[in-house]
């Protein structure tokens, strides 16, 4: 059974930084793109960034010059970086990971992990 499990969430001071991860395990034949997405409550999820499995990437208008998503192929890893962090950046935030197995290929999502940024 595939999972993506994320980490690096938690509470920080606006202007602060923080990294999340998230890995894929289970049985893998390869993963394509992958990515985070928010949700800030009462909103509707928004992508982030995304990463293909070449390492091209895009990003939301919002976050660029701020936020960098990186990949460790061999770790089956997806990071966040987050820097000058406002308080419009709380929410949840999820991984997201297209994943191909035997069953063939779909989109895998994280639990999530709450980020907060105090003012």
């Amino acid at each position: 059974q595939v999972q993506l499990v994320e980490s690096g969430g938690g509470l920080v001071q606006a202007g602060g930084s923080l990294r999340l991860s998230c890995g894929a395990s289970g049985f893998i034949l390869g993963i394509n793109d992958m990515g985070w997405y928010r949700q800030a409550l009462g909103e509707q999820r928004e992508l982030v960034a995304a990463i293909s499995s070449s390492g091209s990437t895009n990003s939301a208008a919002s976050v660029k010059g701020r936020f960098t998503i990186s990949r460790d192929n061999a770790k089956k890893t997806v990071y966040l970086q987050m820097n000058s962090l406002k308080p419009e950046d709380t929410g949840v935030y999820y991984c997201n990971a297209r994943i191909r197995t035997l069953s063939g290929e779909r989109d895998y999502w994280g639990q999530g992990t709450q980020v907060t940024v105090s003012s």
